[in-house]
């Protein structure tokens, strides 16, 4: 009878052994399972992120983009004011310029004009 305890004793400690290396295979699996499905977690956030950034970054260069345009239609009517401006009175300024070169009227300064005493 002892013999028959003995090799029951060693049936379930053997079985015991047995369901421990199955529950770790099981363990490790799902650490494996649960590494990947977070990987997976950690890729859609990070394209999600991406995403969002682009998104954001395409708003602003957009807002750039206007403001640029603003500035370039505003230089360019400027510039054509500018242009008409010098057209209506550009012929005047040459006159007068050329009227004061050919047209000396030599001054003498006050100290020089006084006799000293």
């Amino acid at each position: 009878m002892a013999a028959q305890n003995s090799a029951g004793i060693q049936t379930l400690l053997d079985a015991e052994r047995e369901a421990q290396k199955i529950v770790q295979r099981d363990r490790t699996k799902k650490v494996k399972d649960a590494k990947a499905e977070a990987q997976k977690e950690i890729e859609e956030y990070r394209q999600q992120k991406q995403e969002e950034f682009e998104k954001f970054e395409k708003e602003q260069n957009g807002g750039n983009k206007k403001a640029e345009e603003d500035a370039d239609k505003e230089t360019e009517k400027k510039l054509a004011e500018i242009k008409q401006i010098g057209e209506k009175t550009g012929p005047k300024v040459v006159q007068d310029l050329l009227k004061a070169v050919v047209d000396v009227k030599p001054v003498a300064p006050e100290r020089i004009a006084q006799p000293v005493a």
